[in-house]
């Protein structure tokens, strides 16, 4: 494609010095799991993210998953997610044994809607698991005042929003604990794949670190039964790197997303909305269309790569297939209309002004 939608060529190429000479440090230390990079990392990343503690992970579904662990929820719990999300989100709450219940989205965000959260409510109901979608945060005080009535923990999905803020405060550090995923399209992308846990919990951060390493905090000694999900050095030494860059290249998306809403105002596709409080860091920047599949092979015709997230509602997944989930009306909407156009802090002005020519000229 002439414009692609994400090209981590040249995301990764802006500190390819420095990356090329962070992997040698690393190889010529000898020391390849669980060492001073990864703790180091894990110190940067807290102070980031304003939390006490970061817990270094093998991905964002393990993440969430030895979260849930870590809080003892399992059989017979229920777990608040939002009905338009990435799988992970749901698959984490599975995966402990406890029920995803879905929770109407906002049709203008995408993220979940507090006003829906009563109607999912249910006397298992343990925790509710907003996701900060698309870069940007769910409305936290609304949701974190529904889940202190009812005494629930607030357990934040934030792998799509690195550096997003929500009244003044970092993602990551706005519920009792969050989730993150280093995937390499992420904001802060390593060069494979990573995760971490953010909490100011150390008794929680403390649970974690004994469940990533086969339950083990003694060699050979196992406390528990654990998993083998541990952030590996040279990821970790990498995303030190990137993280020294996140706020440029945030900054970065930004300004694309400021192009996009100047340039296709009035253009026939619904742009994305940023709901008070929230600074969003642009992870994707989504449309909606009516005429999606039109307007997505019109922008391939002109060389515009584009992607949908997300296609498939979690409730519609064949892996859901034997439970008998209510519709999701507005996230079945979503999932017929949404588009992503590129987004990255490397697509440049040229290249952006080719997509939003390409939508203007489409006529359906």
């Amino acid at each position: 494609m002439s414009v692609p939608f994400l090209d981590l060529k040249a995301v990764n190429g802006e500190q390819r010095a420095e990356l090329e000479a962070t992997f040698a440090r690393v190889l010529a230390s000898g020391w390849y799991i669980q060492g001073a990079e990864l703790a180091a990392f894990e110190e940067e990343f807290a102070a980031y993210c304003e939390v006490a503690h970061c817990v270094g992970v093998g991905n964002g579904l393990d993440a969430l998953h030895l979260l849930l662990c870590a809080y003892g929820i399992g059989p017979g719990d229920e777990v608040l997610v939002p009905s338009h999300t990435f799988i992970a989100t749901w698959l984490a709450v599975s995966r402990c044994g406890a029920t995803p219940v879905p929770v109407e989205v906002r049709a203008d965000t995408g993220n979940l809607d507090p006003a829906a959260l009563a109607a999912a409510l249910s006397p298992r109901t343990a925790a509710v698991m907003p996701v900060h979608l698309y870069g940007q945060p769910a409305e936290m005080a609304a949701i974190k005042a529904f889940a202190r009535q009812h005494k629930l923990l607030v357990i934040e999905d934030a792998a799509q929003a690195q550096g997003a803020r929500y009244q003044g405060r970092r993602a990551g550090g706005l519920g009792d604990a969050a989730g993150t995923s280093f995937y390499p399209g992420k904001n802060l992308g390593a060069l494979g794949d990573g995760g971490a846990v953010l909490t100011n919990d150390a008794a929680i951060a403390d649970k974690v670190r004994l469940l990533r390493n086969y339950g083990s905090k003694v060699k050979y000694r196992h406390e528990a039964l654990g998993h083998n999900s541990r952030l590996d050095e040279l990821q970790a030494a990498l995303l030190r790197v990137k993280l020294r860059h996140l706020d440029v290249a945030n900054a970065r998306r930004a300004a694309v997303a400021a192009r996009y809403r100047a340039g296709l105002a009035g253009a026939g596709v619904e742009l994305p909305l940023v709901v008070a409080g929230a600074e969003s860091v642009w992870h994707l920047y989504v449309v909606q269309s009516a005429r999606r599949a039109e307007l997505q092979q019109h922008l391939i015709s002109h060389g515009v790569e584009t992607l949908i997230h997300y296609p498939i509602p979690p409730h519609r997944q064949d892996c859901y297939r034997d439970r008998a989930f209510a519709p999701q009306p507005v996230a079945e909407r979503l999932a017929d209309r949404v588009l992503s156009l590129p987004m990255s802090p490397t697509l440049d002005p040229a290249s952006q002004d080719r997509v939003i020519e390409a939508i203007r000229s489409f006529s359906p």
